[in-house]
């Protein structure tokens, strides 16, 4: 009979992903480690108040989450967190698209299979990671703080200093790249020969 791991067991096992996951925001090593280790000692120091309404790791990743907001509001109070610049692809993402905005043909997407078989999917998470890191700085920002981490764009605009329109821009330009990375990198590993 095999006892159930420890909480402690469970943080470290579950750290490599934290790391991960604040490197993809942060996109700092230093800063990430700092988040990362700041959320643990946080998740310990709670350990009582966790209420088991979800997963541990899920209740830990959310403190992970304000962590990280509190590092880009410390970044953006001390002048250091860098402006989101305007991206310059406007074309390759036009391509993409016929005059009457339908897909061209040979842009449209993929099937991706069985969505929940997916997300079970080690190597999808693996691609999807390596797409996230590739994004520019300002895509994967904004991208994870919507699509990972759950804000709102009133919310992405206050923290960023954005205005919605640019923010929804950079959300579709973020969603095509990434579309366009996982169907390279993940579906045509998939694909039999």
């Amino acid at each position: 009979m095999t006892s159930s791991p420890t909480r402690m067991e469970r943080l470290t096992a579950v750290r490599p992903r934290l790391l991960s996951f604040a490197r993809l925001h942060l996109r700092d090593n230093a800063l990430a480690e700092d988040a990362v280790q700041e959320a643990i000692m946080a998740a310990i120091e709670k350990d009582a108040s966790f209420a088991g309404r979800s997963g541990y790791e899920t209740w830990v990743f959310g403190i992970l989450k304000y962590k990280i907001l509190d590092v880009m509001r410390y970044q953006k109070r001390q002048g250091r967190l860098q402006p989101l610049e305007n991206e310059s692809d406007d074309d390759a993402i036009d391509r993409q698209f016929q005059e009457n905005g339908r897909w061209q043909h040979n842009a449209r997407p993929a099937s991706w299979g069985e969505p929940d078989r997916v997300f079970e999917s080690e190597r999808f998470w693996q691609v999807f990671d390596a797409c996230m890191i590739a994004l520019p700085e300002s895509s994967a920002r904004v991208f994870s703080l919507r699509e990972l981490m759950g804000l709102s764009t009133e919310e992405i605009c206050r923290e960023l200093g954005i205005r919605e329109n640019n923010c929804w821009v950079i959300l579709h330009r973020a969603r095509l790249r990434l579309r366009a990375c996982l169907e390279q990198g993940w579906l045509k590993e998939e694909t039999p020969c």
